[in-house]
């Protein structure tokens, strides 16, 4: 990667010039935000999928914790498509990152701003083909009143590297966590959704779910398709009973879950709405269909232009 390039407070930079000191408050307290973000190769060209939608979030997050990002949305979105052009990318994975630099106290430090692209996204293991297998683990998700879940905040991961290391060493692929009353919340990086009779279901923000845009993608999607969507507390026995399970996100997209505690979920393999839902969904991000045309953000200097024009 050292032909690489990062955008990195305002700039593009080498990729080995994009560092930062071993004294930044970012690194020894975990105060930072981020989003991941994916480009993909279309017809007309490299498109960034909901963009701008990830960056008001990230927005979002930031201000949650009283942090005023020291870049607006139009001036990050433009970051993260110097970055797509100056390497040469059509399919890849984005990282806009915020972390608070080096200084005399963390209330007094600088806040840096940082893009990096890459072809490979930051799964700890790729999806298997036909489905994976998930674990309910022993570590709750953290709740609002110790740490808002609502922010993709960099420290708050370590409750997701948790319970994603309990699941990969108990042999599992894939860690779900509940809440502190019980109820599902979401995966260690990923969305939830099962489907029973027919109907989609998903926990609800209030349970602790991140408010993902691929959540949110795949829940107009499935009422385009004429699937009832529900927004419900859902119990482990819930996911045991399931017709139908799956993980959403940015990296991995619709990943089918065909057991979860050990215990098969439908037939053991991808169901006929999540088969569905992954069709549609490559469909739209790819620009296979024409469909959704708002939620490809183009990355050519020229097609940015174009699109203003018409609004």
């Amino acid at each position: 990667m050292s032909d690489a390039k990062v955008w990195m407070d305002g700039s593009l930079v080498d990729w080995d010039a994009a560092s930062v000191h071993v004294s930044a408050h970012g690194l020894h307290y975990g105060i930072g935000f981020f989003e991941g973000v994916r480009c993909f190769a279309t017809p007309s060209g490299p498109a960034i999928f909901r963009l701008t939608d990830h960056l008001q979030r990230l927005v979002r997050s930031a201000a949650t914790y009283l942090v005023a990002l020291p870049y607006g949305v139009e001036e990050l979105a433009e970051a993260c498509r110097s970055v797509v052009r100056a390497n040469g990318f059509a399919d890849c994975y984005l990282r806009p990152v915020v972390f608070l630099g080096a200084g005399e106290s963390p209330l007094a430090a600088p806040y840096h701003v940082a893009v990096i692209g890459s072809t490979h996204g930051p799964l700890v293991g790729a999806p298997k083909e036909g489905g994976v297998a998930a674990k309910v683990v022993s570590f709750h998700r953290v709740p609002s009143t110790v740490i808002p879940p609502a922010a993709k905040a960099t420290g708050q991961y370590l409750n997701s590297y948790l319970a994603q290391m309990e699941a990969l060493t108990c042999g599992f692929d894939e860690a779900i966590l509940l809440n502190t009353q019980g109820e599902v919340t979401d995966g260690w990086a990923h969305n939830l959704f099962v489907v029973r009779d027919g109907v989609l279901m998903t926990p609800p923000l209030s349970a602790g779910a991140l408010a993902g845009v691929v959540r949110d993608t795949v829940m107009v999607l499935a009422g385009e398709l004429g699937v009832e969507c529900r927004v419900e507390p859902l119990t482990r026995t819930d996911l045991y009973h399931a017709d139908e399970c799956f993980l959403t996100g940015t990296a991995a997209g619709v990943v089918p879950v065909v057991s979860v505690d050990r215990r098969v979920v439908g037939g053991g393999v991808p169901g006929a709405v999540t088969e569905r839902l992954v069709e549609r969904f490559g469909d739209v991000v790819s620009g296979r269909s024409t469909d959704h045309q708002q939620w490809r953000e183009p990355v050519s200097a020229e097609a940015v232009a174009d699109s203003r024009l018409q609004t």
